[in-house]
């Protein structure tokens, strides 16, 4: 299993028997995790997640009586491997939309907002995102709270404050960013995103990078007196702002072109070892209904955690104590944000359906695909067409026990998911059978 980062062991001796206690349930959970001979089960989950709110009620009985209820330490560390574990697992189970669930997002989410204001550039587009899922979890601990325990809540009450907090201070720092200026600065954004991750290609594109500067140029030659000028051609606020980005763009775009993609053989390991993170991630990104199980995010996040906790001061070190230089320093910072950008797209894509039901939903899913789109193309000439969809619809229906999809004697989460795809592509085969009725009698 992966480790997570090194803290101090426990103080207080009292604490020793949670210790045990919830090493032996991340145990546990990570076996649970490894076997793939079956699907996961909701009981052995909520099992698992019930013995972990008890070390977590003792844990704060024993920190409330010595009065260190603020107490960081191995047991701490251990206990966040439990809520990420158990917190995939509730997706894995199809149980996205319960407080559980919601624990690792906000992990990631803080770490995308710690990496977008070490960056110092980021789009409004970036922190809307952000947003909106922070108000959607503050929703589902809203519905959880007469359900879950209250430590748990409180903890993840916790958690998005801190989230919440960091978007505030992001948003601040846009604030005198005037929407006429946007625009450019959205552009010099994307611009430098793609400087950055074609930096990182197995074969370095000279063309494109050298193509990218060009258009920092344009818009360098746009400006006047050098100031950025709207539509209007009025001189709107937050100049400093798009300048600096502008001219850090046409630094790194010099930087790049000159390294060609070479990084210093210092740091070779760790930058390979963040590409194949990476680009195992992105094709997870192109496979994930047919085949992610939300828990093998697990050690993806562990390992990204591990290498961006071991900076000094925020800075990569070579094993001299040497500092990476800059072009070193932003492209493994890059490698690491992309890919928890990717655990991010990964986890909100999530279906609120059991991986027993996947199968099926994934079926409905293409099949749904396919009757918007023939619809959009105008329909279908005879009622014969429909016939591989309809049989197709039929043999899924016909899996039904009493109007349920079962796995052996059980009713797997994500019933009410499945049977509403299964009821609309139902639906657009009639209206399609409608209109190729209609057109037959209209031609007649």
């Amino acid at each position: 299993m992966t480790d997570s980062p090194v803290v101090r062991a426990p103080l207080d001796p009292q604490e020793a028997p949670i210790l045990e206690g919830v090493l032996n349930i991340r145990e546990q959970l990570s076996l649970l995790k490894q076997d793939k001979s079956t699907y996961i089960k909701s009981r052995d989950v909520l099992e698992l997640y019930d013995q972990l709110i008890e070390q977590v009620h003792l844990l704060n009985i024993i920190r409330e009586q010595n009065g260190k209820p603020l107490e960081q330490n191995r047991v701490d560390t251990v206990l966040d491997d439990c809520f990420q574990l158990t917190s995939l697992f509730f997706l894995t189970i199809g149980r996205n939309n319960e407080a559980p669930a919601i624990y690792s997002m906000t992990s990631t989410i803080k770490r995308l907002l710690d990496h977008l204001k070490e960056a110092a550039f980021y789009s409004p587009k970036d922190l809307e995102s952000a947003s909106q899922r922070l108000d959607m979890m503050q929703d589902t601990l809203r519905r959880g709270s007469e359900i879950y325990s209250p430590h748990l809540l409180t903890l993840l009450e916790n958690r998005l404050n801190t989230c919440r907090n960091l978007l505030g201070d992001l948003q601040s720092s846009l604030a005198d960013l005037s929407p006429k200026l946007t625009p450019i600065y959205e552009r010099l954004v994307s611009i430098l995103r793609s400087i950055a991750a074609a930096n990182t290609r197995q074969k370095f594109p000279v063309d494109e990078v050298q193509g990218f500067r060009n258009q920092l140029l344009e818009i360098q030659a746009a400006t006047v007196d050098g100031n950025f000028l709207a539509e209007d051609s009025t001189t709107p606020a937050g100049q400093d702002i798009a300048k600096e980005l502008l001219n850090r763009c046409l630094k790194w775009s010099d930087i790049v072109l000159t390294r060609q993609g070479k990084i210093d053989e210092r740091f070779q390991t760790i930058y390979d070892k963040l590409c194949d993170i990476r680009n195992q991630l992105e094709k997870l990104s192109i496979t994930q209904a047919w085949s992610l199980r939300e828990t093998d995010l697990y050690n993806f996040q562990r390992q990204l955690d591990r290498i961006d906790e071991s900076r000094i001061d925020g800075n990569f070190e070579d094993e001299n104590g040497n500092k990476a230089d800059l072009h070193a320093q932003r492209t493994l910072l890059y490698l690491i944000r992309r890919s928890y950008a990717y655990i991010y797209t990964l986890l909100i894509s999530s279906e609120p359906v059991s991986e027993a039901l996947l199968p099926v939903f994934n079926q409905l899913q293409t099949l749904r695909r396919c009757l918007v789109e023939v619809k959009r193309s105008g329909g279908i000439s005879s009622p014969r067409d429909l016939y591989p969809y309809s049989m197709k619809l039929s043999s899924i229906d016909n899996m039904r026990v009493d109007g349920k999809f079962m796995v052996g004697s059980d009713i797997p989460e994500g019933q009410g998911s499945v049977t509403a795809l299964l009821a609309e592509c139902f639906d657009l085969c009639h209206e399609l059978r409608s209109d190729a009725e209609e057109d037959d009698t209209l031609a007649k």
